[in-house]
């Protein structure tokens, strides 16, 4: 397997397995999904004028990541927590090449006039459920300034819902190899595939789908489904409503933060899509009538 120095990311990597049967053992070669850390720190534009990165930059947060799209994670990950408004807040995204951990840690330059508070840092990285806070501290820490309301007249047929798992699966191309993986995906109004994004956590997979439409000027997605692979957590509802997302879909259940969060961002939130059938726990308006619970 690689190494922290490796030069070369990988999504995936090849180990050796002893597969053991009732009256047999053999070893053979099998394929993971490859999990490595990525550190990401902003620079200042007035950091980033002269002299090495390094020096200028302020590290941000740590996350286990598969490799892959780790600008998009950067980007998506800085504008859900509110750290940057927007795509062209951003100049550059560059990966630091120095030490051991070389295209593990990425520098995400802001660009001329980009406000940046390193304070928010602080303040920004609320407690969640886990940490014990009350739900509505949680939810007042998230539903400031950086995520107002979604605003969205979409309305989607259940049977477009019901569809979203197999596309999603279908073009999942590293859980294909490896069946480790959560993905995100990015679907319209009729279904339509967008984009999907793949990582071992599903916070990440989302990141990566919010960043790649960041960079490319697509946010927000007031008329766009995203499909997610595994449970609603309070911290995909957030990210989902922070992209303005109308729609959000997963194959598991929500969390009950998440569906307040979900009833006080406006989004509406699906459950359980599977089996033809799926529940909708927040945001029904958006949901033409059907046969759904």
């Amino acid at each position: 397997m690689s190494r922290p120095g490796s030069m070369v990311r990988r999504p995936v990597e090849q180990v050796s397995v002893s597969d053991d049967g009732e009256a047999s053992r053999r070893t053979r070669a099998d394929v993971l999904a490859a999990e490595e850390p990525l550190e990401i720190r902003i620079v200042p534009a007035d950091g980033a004028s002269g002299g090495p990165l390094d020096a200028a930059a302020v590290p941000v947060s740590v996350t286990m990541r598969t490799p892959g799209a780790d600008f998009e994670l950067a980007a998506g990950f800085l504008y859900g927590e509110g750290l940057v408004g927007g795509g062209d807040a951003i100049s550059a995204i560059r990966y630091c090449t120095s030490g051991e951990q070389q295209y593990n840690v990425v520098h995400v330059v802001l660009a001329p006039g980009a406000p940046f508070d390193p304070a928010a840092l602080q303040r920004n990285f609320y407690q969640t459920s886990s940490c014990g806070v009350c739900g509505k501290a949680s939810i007042d820490a998230v539903m400031g300034p950086a995520c107002g309301r979604v605003e969205s007249t979409m309305v989607v047929s259940p049977e477009i819902i019901i569809a979203l798992p197999d596309r999603l699966r279908a073009a999942q191309t590293v859980f294909e190899r490896t069946g480790g993986l959560h993905a995100a995906g990015l679907f319209t109004v009729d279904g339509e595939m967008i984009r999907v994004r793949e990582d071992v956590g599903r916070h990440n997979a989302l990141d990566k789908l919010v960043g790649a439409s960041l960079l490319t000027g697509e946010l927000p997605w007031g008329e766009r489904i995203v499909m997610v692979s595994g449970r609603l957590s309070f911290e995909l509802v957030q990210k989902a409503a922070r992209a303005g997302a109308a729609v959000l879909a997963g194959v598991s259940a929500p969390s009950s933060l998440a569906v307040e969060l979900a009833e006080t961002a406006g989004l509406t939130l699906c459950g359980f899509v599977r089996g033809g059938r799926f529940n909708v726990y927040a945001g029904g308006e958006r949901i033409a009538r059907g046969d759904y619970t």
